[in-house]
């Protein structure tokens, strides 16, 4: 079966710069994520790593959880994302965005390639599966339609504790909230949008935890130009730029040679990340 969008969906993704929702998964394969991820904990605590799960899941999951590897290289997956980025599909960057119930967590507006040392591309996309229900209520993403058709903002960094990015990056121009459009998704739909769009989200109130698992997928054209190198996993096509260390999916969770290559990685993407910051940076997104 051929998942690829169509012609109607290609315009509104290019004219607002995302698309949602989109119907990726059903709900035996949500039902069986979920189930992954409670093993995941499970796993991480026999190996002493439960203090450290927060951050695992928070960054570069996709070296750890066979689980996210075989959700981003799904059919019903990239054949949507080739819609827009073309055959030869890269995976970046996958993590855990876990909103827990009663929350203030929040994200602040900003555009996402902001920091990440990869330019002004327009061959990033990134995918965010809901699985949970995802309301206002429960801290929703929220776009400004059209804002990807700006160049990289200037952002300031806030470090406000409530905020999940690294830096409490914010853009630092006013944004009209009433502009802003609510990403209502149900589990196992999926919103995709660009690296340049005004975004962010507000507290959890409800009384679930909101799960996302987000990808982060790129073109062999993409390169990183802050950092001395950087990583991805190939999932479709071939890639002949020499733009992209590649590495292999996990075989199990959690294990010693991935951890350690996890780690490797997120040394080198720090560079990128925190590059022009007045504090340390703790987490690499």
């Amino acid at each position: 079966m051929d998942y690829a969008l169509d012609p109607q969906q290609l315009r509104d993704y290019r004219r607002q710069g995302y698309l949602f929702p989109l119907d990726v998964f059903d709900v035996d394969e949500v039902t069986a994520m979920r189930a992954a991820l409670a093993v995941a904990r499970e796993d991480a605590a026999a190996a002493g790593l439960e203090a450290d799960l927060p951050a695992l899941l928070r960054t570069n999951v996709h070296y750890l959880l066979p689980f996210v590897c075989d959700a981003a290289r799904s059919a019903p997956m990239l054949d949507r994302v080739a819609s827009i980025l073309g055959p030869d599909l890269l995976l970046w960057s996958a993590e855990f965005f876990i909103k827990r119930a009663h929350s203030d967590k929040i994200v602040s507006w900003h555009q996402d390639l902001t920091y990440w040392g990869l330019g002004e591309t327009d061959e990033e996309m990134t995918a965010w599966l809901a699985l949970s229900d995802v309301d206002v209520e429960s801290g929703c993403m929220r776009f400004v339609p059209g804002s990807h058709r700006q160049a990289i903002l200037p952002h300031r960094d806030t470090f406000a504790d409530n905020n999940l990015l690294s830096r409490g990056q914010e853009v630092a121009v006013e944004v009209d909230e009433d502009d802003a459009v609510d990403v209502l998704l149900q589990p196992g739909q999926v919103s995709f949008h660009h690296g340049r769009i005004f975004h962010a989200s507000g507290p959890n109130r409800s009384d679930h935890d909101r799960i996302g698992l987000v990808f982060r997928f790129v073109t062999p054209n993409v390169r990183q130009q802050v950092a001395r190198r950087d990583y991805a996993m190939l999932l479709r096509g071939s890639d002949n730029g020499g733009n992209w260390i590649h590495v292999a999916s996990p075989r199990r969770n959690f294990e010693a040679a991935d951890l350690a290559l996890r780690e490797r990685v997120e040394r080198e993407q720090m560079v990128a990340l925190g590059a022009g910051a007045e504090q340390e940076i703790m987490r690499v997104f």
